[in-house]
């Protein structure tokens, strides 16, 4: 007979803190630095109206841990049937004797650890003196991104783009009241961007539309959206001329901005400075110089999902939360 925890999203939201998911990312990016857990490439599979997609990871605090997510990405879901776009699940186990350890909601995991690795590839890559930022893609993701840029920025003043103008202006009211910034929508994505110290791009396009024209010297850009390989929202010529980090350099060849550079002709792997693990242990340094453009490829890795789950699970043992369950 084994115990097994269910952890809702309501769960994790009153487990976790943003501070919480950062120290867990970042611990996770630094072990896989020193060559202490493991990210393989993720595993899709196509559907009709949507993929769903695998990722694993394994992390070697206490006894270790493994934690495979499987995610559905439904883009039409929310007019066609009322439901989330992503929807899915991370399952925990017990590294050193394969023991099943909880099943957690994969949504607020997948949100909150992916703003939690922009906040750490900010300390390292944008300004300390940003103060201006554009968010493109004003959905939920939107709203983390904001808060992450936050957390470790100085920020005062917020733009918000979506190619749907009404999501950007209800996004700027309800952001504008949460934060107690500036927080202005916008219909020209130009004009914000070029006004902007960071740049955050978290849509679900196909087409990039990011490009060398839309960023000046000196910017930190977070390109979060392109988490499959048909994904695309930096233009190859953007990420080429800029200081590229990879979340996981080998997941970013199969999927993400670099992935369209490097087919593209644009890029080589040989051209990225680092990967996000090797800034936080201080193998390789971050921003170098005022002027720099960096880029953070955020593809969303399966270290930063078991670092996250791992983290809640224990939390929760120690408070009692959850619903216990028996596996016999």
């Amino acid at each position: 007979m084994t115990g097994f925890l269910v952890l809702s999203r309501s769960d994790l939201r009153a487990l976790m803190q943003f501070d919480d998911y950062v120290e867990a990312v970042a611990e996770a990016f630094q072990l896989f630095a020193e060559g202490r857990c493991l990210s393989p490439v993720p595993t899709e599979i196509p559907a009709q109206d949507g993929t769903f997609h695998t990722k694993a990871g394994a992390l070697p605090r206490g006894a270790g841990y493994v934690a495979v997510k499987i995610n559905g990405n439904f883009p039409s879901n929310k007019a066609r049937h009322g439901l989330p776009t992503i929807q899915g699940a991370v399952y925990l186990a017990d590294a050193s004797n394969g023991r099943p350890l909880a099943l957690l909601d994969s949504a607020e995991i997948t949100l909150q650890r992916t703003g939690a690795a922009t906040a750490v590839a900010a300390r390292y890559l944008a300004r300390q003196d940003a103060t201006t930022v554009t968010i493109c893609g004003c959905g939920e993701q939107g709203r983390i991104q904001l808060l992450a840029l936050r957390h470790v920025l100085n920020v005062r003043t917020a733009f918000a783009w979506d190619a749907d103008a009404d999501l950007a202006r209800a996004f700027a009211r309800r952001m504008a009241v949460e934060t107690r910034i500036s927080v202005q929508a916008v219909d020209d994505l130009g004009t914000a961007t070029r006004a902007s110290d960071a740049i955050v791009t978290c849509t679900t396009t196909h087409v990039p539309f990011l490009d060398v024209d839309h960023v000046r010297p000196g910017t930190f850009v977070a390109a979060v959206g392109a988490d499959n390989p048909a994904k695309s929202e930096l233009t190859p010529e953007l990420m080429a001329g800029a200081t590229v980090v990879a979340d996981v350099l080998e997941q970013a060849l199969f999927m993400g901005d670099l992935h369209h550079a490097v087919a593209a002709g644009r890029m080589t792997a040989a051209g990225v400075h680092a990967e996000l693990g090797q800034l936080v242990t201080g193998v390789k340094p971050g921003r170098r110089h005022g002027d720099e453009v960096t880029i953070f490829d955020s593809t969303g890795t399966g270290i930063q999902d078991v670092a996250a789950a791992s983290r809640a699970y224990e939390l929760a043992l120690r408070q009692g939360a959850g619903l216990a369950c028996i596996l016999s």
